[in-house]
């Protein structure tokens, strides 16, 4: 399981939700053998003023979150991270200076979904990749 959270400023974030979306995915998918029909994503488009950052950084800064069952190697995960930045940057042109990664671990008995707790469930993929 693994759910996805993109913040960042609304004017930034307006036009290239779909591509966002879809890049972050394919990294997923990629790098974590996740099903493809298996897609969790959030916006979060922030007010400028809600939006705080450093002036090295751009309007285009995000952060992307990405909250997971626990499992995944620490080089799949750190694989994981360099492919989104590597992809994000050549698919929408943000620069790796704008984007910040964040990989939330959860054990599979933390999650709930389907009606019952994430260790109950059979999954259609493997988390230990």
């Amino acid at each position: 399981m693994a759910q996805v959270k993109i913040y960042g400023r609304k004017k930034a974030l307006e036009n290239s939700k779909k591509r966002l979306s879809d890049t972050i995915h394919e990294a997923v998918v990629e790098v974590l053998k996740f099903p493809r029909e298996k897609k969790y994503h959030r916006f979060i488009a922030l007010d400028d003023n809600d939006m705080i950052f450093p002036d090295e950084k751009s309007g285009s800064y995000m952060v992307i979150e990405i909250i997971m069952m626990s499992g995944r190697s620490q080089e799949t995960k750190k694989r994981l991270i360099k492919t989104l930045f590597q992809e994000i940057e050549k698919e929408l042109g943000i620069t790796m200076n704008d984007i910040e990664i964040c990989i939330i671990e959860s054990p599979a008995c933390n999650w709930g979904f389907r009606g019952k707790c994430g260790d109950e469930i059979s999954l259609n993929y493997q988390v230990e990749v």
